[in-house]
This record gives C-alpha cells, sequence and structure tokens, in this order.
C-alpha cells in the first residue's frame, strides 16, 4: 500500500501572505474586504464554540 507524502504535511500549514506589491487599490481594498469578512466569521465561530462549551461546562457541574 504506498501513500502520498503530501499527507505527512501539517494540516495548519501556514500559507505565504500574498504579494501586495502586485495589487493595484481596488485589487487591495477588496482583498482587505475579504479579510474583514473572515475575521467576522471566525469570530462567530468563536462565539459559538465558547457558548457550546460553557453549555457543557455547566451541564456537566451538576
Amino acid at each position: 500500500m504506498a501513500f502520498d507524502l503530501d499527507d505527512l504535511d501539517p494540516r495548519n500549514a501556514k500559507k505565504k501572505p500574498l504579494n501586495l506589491d502586485d495589487m493595484n487599490i481596488e485589487d487591495l481594498e477588496e482583498y482587505v474586504a475579504t479579510l474583514k469578512a473572515e475575521i467576522e466569521r471566525v469570530e462567530a465561530k468563536i462565539k459559538a464554540k465558547q457558548s457550546h462549551a460553557s453549555a457543557a461546562a455547566s451541564f456537566f457541574k451538576r
């Protein structure tokens, strides 16, 4: 049975940052908007996970 060497890479490998020098102003503004939307999505996920963890903790403390 063969395996793929890509399976050995870490799952959370850091992505290389984009080269901002190659982007025009409109592209940069669009990139900022995309990053802000991603930050909001991640913050919402953090709040949801904190809520679930809090609910589980209170359930098991009884």
